[in-house]
């Protein structure tokens, strides 16, 4: 198992590279521009590494869950590409993540939610929790937290469930508190800046995903 965890590894370190020359090319930027690789190429490989690590160690011995959640966890790491490069989680990859998680229950292959009542919980929490992060942010000022954000959350509420989604949320956040405090101590943001929250939820969504053993 610690060999094909390596092998896991190693693949999500070529895939971060392709998630993050996507990230720097789409969607497009408005002046053409292609960015070059950077520190952010660095953080997309190693939440590459980590994420596809993490998930083969997780699911490694459940066959069924690992080919449902493989496009899932590469998606992220796509999504964590594009947020860190332009701020942006593309409606092309957050809508289908609902839809995928209504696939995934109707057709049992999906290892969170599998009854009737978990559906309906999960949509409830789908709903609120998104809501109530909204309703949280509105205080600060538009752009408090992005609606592709918001987006996600619903997705993965569905997909992974109530518990699991909250954790999304609160690991998400411990991950930002951390990098905020680890950039203002570098300098390389103050007290004004503007941080992206999305990169840090997408680290919440993966942690939930791979490690969390939440039901």
């Amino acid at each position: 198992m610690e060999v094909v965890v390596v092998v896991a590894g190693l693949s999500g370190v070529i895939w971060g590279f392709v998630a993050d020359r996507i990230g720097a090319r789409w969607p497009a930027h408005e002046d053409g521009s292609i960015r070059k690789v950077d520190w952010r190429t660095g953080a997309v490989l190693v939440a590459g590494a980590a994420g596809f690590a993490l998930f083969v160690g997780r699911y490694g011995d459940e066959p069924r869950a690992l080919a449902f959640l493989a496009p899932v966890v590469a998606a992220l790491v796509v999504l964590f590409a594009t947020d860190l490069d332009q701020r942006l989680l593309p409606n092309l990859l957050t809508y289908p993540i609902a839809a995928y998680a209504l696939v995934g229950f109707v057709t049992g292959t999906g290892p969170f939610v599998r009854t009737p009542g978990e559906l309906a919980i999960s949509a409830v929490a789908a709903i609120a929790v998104p809501g109530v992060l909204y309703a949280l942010s509105v205080p600060f000022g538009a752009g408090a937290i992005g609606i592709g954000d918001l987006k996600l959350l619903v997705g993965l509420g569905l997909l992974v469930g109530p518990s699991r989604l909250v954790a999304t949320v609160v690991v998400g956040a411990i991950a930002a508190a951390v990098g905020i405090l680890l950039l203002l101590a570098a300098r390389r943001i103050t007290l004004k800046s503007y941080v992206p929250y999305g990169p840090f939820l997408i680290i919440g969504a993966i942690w939930a995903v791979t490690i969390s053993r939440t039901g």
